[in-house]
């Protein structure tokens, strides 16, 4: 049975395949280069980004491919074009683990989650304003 009590992203990857390993790494240095700023966690027993407490994105190593969650609606709009090739199912975007890691669109998808962190959080204050 697979170890699922994850202290750190570390021991997450450590964990898979080897072969697996290294797109791990490629997609975990992606995200933190693309928003320094988050706090890497595990919830959900996977990888998470949180962003102002607020988690941001995961990932998840499976048999075959490494998943992103949750890619919103905006997200997946957003994105549509560059994701037309990749298995895109509600909220979550599967990548092969056989391909190269889309290293410039998934730091572009952090990017665009950290700014739908930033931007609920603002709204939440501004109804807090007014009420």
């Amino acid at each position: 049975m697979a170890k699922t009590d994850f202290t750190s992203v570390d021991q997450y990857i450590a964990a898979q395949p080897v072969a697996a390993q290294g797109v791990l790494e490629r997609v975990r240095r992606t995200i933190l280069a693309a928003v320094p700023e988050v706090e890497e966690v595990i919830s959900y027993k996977m990888p998470a980004y949180k962003l102002r407490g607020e988690a941001m994105l995961y990932f998840a190593c499976w048999k075959r491919h490494y998943s992103l969650y949750p890619a919103t609606g905006r997200v997946l709009a957003a994105f549509q074009d560059e994701l037309a090739s990749y298995e895109v199912k509600h909220s979550t975007i599967r990548f092969p683990l056989s391909q190269a890691v889309p290293e410039k669109l998934i730091g572009r998808i952090a990017k665009f989650r950290a700014k739908e962190v930033v931007a609920r959080e603002k709204a939440g204050k501004a109804r807090h304003k007014k009420g």
